[in-house]
This record gives C-alpha cells, structure tokens and sequence, in this order.
C-alpha cells in the first residue's frame, strides 16, 4: 500500500458541501481515508481576484496506480461541475495528487511531488497538519520545514 496525499479545492458554490461530496467520491472510487487535514480559507493563488478557497489534504493507503488515481479524480471533478475555462480560473472543486508516496513522477499531464506544492501554503499547511515530519522526495526537506520557510517573509 503506497500512502497518496491528496490536495482539494473549492471556491465556488457552497464550497464545504463539494470538498464533502470529493471525499465521499475519493472514499468510493479510490481508498478511504487514513487522515485529513482541517479544513482552511486562504486567498485565491495565481489569479487572485477570484473568491477565497477551502483547502483540505487527505492520506490514503492505496495500490492503485498514479495515473489511475488522476484519471478517477478528473472523472470526479468532471462530475462535481469541474470547468476548465482558465489556468487559476475558480472551481467547484480541484483535486491534485501532491504525493504518491516517496515516487517521482515526470510525464506530459502527470507530475509527482506536486511540482510547486513547496511554493504554496495552501497545500504546505495542510499537509503539514497531517504528516509534519514527511520528506518532501527530492527537495530533501521535511513538509514542516518546507511550510515553516514560507512563513518567513522575503
């Protein structure tokens, strides 16, 4: 069993009702959940005129493939309403895989670790709340060091 660390989103709607139904449909079509983080509001990334998001990381224990797995979350993000209409563009929900255990991932539509999950505190916070001593696979640092170095203003 490999542990998958999974990043959702939501900022459009009622935003607590789809990060509950994305758990729900992760729990049925993948692996139920070990751990979750709280859930938390942070600004809009990217595109930062767009409403504030709820942010929430969950672990699961699965040896479901990672292509599979991003391949069952956009089929669930399809049929929660999920949009692409623009890069950051707000979303009903958004599920990214920021860890496939200590794996390295690098093909055309699927990168792991979440290559900038260690520039964003919305996915750093989380994480950090569930699994702090967790080494980040080739940043070498651990989630709570990675999270602690974003606080430091530059």
């Amino acid at each position: 069993m490999i542990d998958v660390y999974l990043l959702l989103g939501s900022n459009l709607g009622n935003r607590e009702l789809f990060l509950a139904q994305a758990v729900e449909a992760i729990e049925k079509a993948i692996a139920p959940i070990i751990k979750r983080s709280a859930v938390q509001q942070t600004p809009a990334w990217g595109k930062t005129d767009e409403p504030d998001y709820l942010n929430q990381v969950l672990l699961l224990q699965t040896d479901m493939p990672a292509r599979e797995i991003l391949n069952t979350i956009l089929a669930i993000e399809l049929q929660m309403g999920r949009e692409r209409k623009e890069k950051w563009g707000s979303r009903t929900i958004d599920i990214d895989i920021l860890l496939y255990g200590d794996q390295v991932i690098n093909e055309p539509d699927l990168v792991v670790p979440h290559p900038q999950m260690h520039l964003r505190k919305f996915a750093l916070q989380p994480l950090s709340e569930i699994a702090p001593l967790l080494v980040h696979p080739f940043l070498k640092k651990t989630i709570r060091q990675l999270n602690e170095v974003l606080d430091i203003p530059s």
